[in-house]
């Protein structure tokens, strides 16, 4: 049966639009609340869960976040006036290297004030996305892993092979250690240490031990980081009155 022959006080051609509307937002963007519709709040959370998903699609059973969804988002949060702060929650094992580094790119890049909080985990390429907002905390019980590049797949053995996964390893490198309080010296001491890890290379920082290398601003919850983002949309308003004035 037609949907106008059901309702005869809808005129014909007319439409619900609602559920459409939100399942296309789940299938575009992963969510019902994007940034255009956030009326409510003049700050957006944006969560960093489980694997970081890049250019090959992982299987249907893991915990995944596309960066095909993140991205539109924050251009998104970028160009919307309602919007005043950005605060990212991050509980994720790490990822693709390339979507990571692009995600914390355009996080690093908001004219608007962000702050994230790790909870559970900040592991791997999850690393640089915690890093870079404007400030950043982590739970008291929260850990974040640091080791070098891995490869997975067929990996060709030729010099260049090396060089290409060097340089990679590079621009991590420096965009962590530009986006935070750690020394460039301590970040590869903790990414190369051998013995923290079992089988591995690399070291698990928790909680207080990440603020004290420098890594992460603060041990805080939820509360505090609200508290933190208010304050420096606070402080971007005033800036702003005193270039009009």
């Amino acid at each position: 049966m037609h949907m106008n022959e059901s309702n005869p006080d809808k005129h014909e051609g007319q439409k619900d639009e609602k559920p459409s509307s939100l399942l296309e937002k789940i299938q575009q963007l992963g969510q019902t609340n994007v940034p255009q519709l956030s009326q409510d709040s003049k700050i957006h959370c944006l969560t960093i869960v489980g694997q970081i998903e890049g250019h090959v699609q992982l299987p249907p059973h893991n915990k995944t976040t596309k960066y095909e969804h993140l991205i539109p988002q924050l251009v998104a949060i970028e160009q919307n006036p309602n919007i005043e702060g950005l605060m990212v929650i991050l509980n994720t094992v790490g990822g693709d290297v390339e979507a990571g580094l692009a995600i914390s790119e355009m996080i690093a890049s908001l004219s608007k004030p962000s702050v994230s909080i790790v909870l559970g985990g900040g592991h791997s390429i999850g690393v640089p996305i915690a890093v870079s907002c404007n400030y950043s905390y982590i739970a008291e019980t929260a850990t974040m892993t640091i080791h070098p590049i891995r490869l997975t797949g067929l990996v060709i053995g030729v010099p260049q092979t090396f060089e290409y996964l060097d340089k990679m390893q590079e621009r991590v490198i420096k965009f962590v250690t530009k986006n935070s309080n750690i020394s460039e010296e301590t970040f590869k001491e903790l990414m190369f240490a051998k013995g923290n890890l079992t089988r591995d290379i690399g070291t698990n920082v928790v909680g207080a031990d990440a603020v004290e290398t420098g890594l992460i601003n603060e041990v805080g919850g939820i509360g505090q980081a609200m508290a933190k983002l208010n304050e420096l949309i606070g402080l971007r308003k005033q800036s702003q009155e005193g270039i009009v004035q």
